[in-house]
């Protein structure tokens, strides 16, 4: 089982109410998606799932939380959930505003296949492959 770190406890308690509401159901949909995901705080104080390297991060603004998720955008996204950052080389974004719901099997999916990707050496070493693959030139 994946570690909890009491200070993104910290982080999603000082936030507004529905911040917090938002924070704790992504918390618990990447949980689930992924049992041995462990809990960390980056860059002073904000909240890091990682396995095998990162796999999503939680940054709130003042009218959306940022669920960051690192997959060097080759993950797909066949419901839609990304809103921005479709062409950054390292991680894109799912932002989620007030009174909207979080499409918990989407992201788990997204969630699954980052941990899985890590496991397999990360989306840094799959893109790569995939280009030399396309290239026909070796890895």
């Amino acid at each position: 089982m994946g570690k909890r770190d009491p200070r993104v406890d910290e982080y999603i308690d000082g936030l507004a109410d529905w911040q917090q509401e938002i924070c704790r159901a992504v918390r618990e949909i990447v949980h689930a998606a992924e049992p041995a995901i462990e809990e960390t705080i980056k860059r002073t104080n904000r909240p890091y799932f990682v396995r095998d390297g990162n796999v999503c991060a939680l940054l709130a603004a003042k009218d959306h939380v940022n669920v960051f998720v690192y997959d060097g955008a080759i993950v797909p996204d066949p419901h839609g959930i990304i809103t921005a950052g479709h062409d950054n080389a390292t991680a894109r974004t799912v932002g989620i505003k007030r009174g909207e719901t979080v499409n918990a099997d989407a992201l788990a999916a997204m969630i699954h296949q980052i941990a899985e990707n890590n496991r397999a050496g990360g989306w840094r070493k799959l893109k790569a492959e995939g280009q030399a693959r396309s290239t026909g030139s070796p890895a």
